[in-house]
């Protein structure tokens, strides 16, 4: 299992930098992606996360609460997580 790590601020920089890698390890098995450290997250990230999971064996993502909470703002918990349960801070992301 082949794992990135988010940085603190992923924004389109970090995205077009981060491509290349995701590109690369997505074809060599089951991807890990930590973004336990995110505490910004823009759209184009969050593109490229949902293609992650849609992509190849796809992908399982650690999340911060702060990609959390940008997730359920734009409805994309379900695409993005698997099953989290409750989520940090007490709340339900159903």
């Amino acid at each position: 299992m082949h794992i990135l790590s988010l940085p603190e601020r992923c924004d389109r920089a970090a995205a077009e930098a981060l491509l290349p890698e995701f590109v690369a390890a997505l074809g060599s098995g089951p991807l890990q992606i930590d973004a336990s450290a995110t505490r910004q997250c823009g759209q184009a990230m969050l593109q490229l996360l949902v293609s992650a999971r849609r992509t190849g064996e796809g992908a399982r993502i650690t999340p911060s609460p702060a990609l959390l909470d940008v997730a359920l703002l734009c409805g994309l918990d379900g695409e993005l997580f698997d099953d989290l349960g409750a989520a940090p801070g007490g709340k339900d992301p159903a």
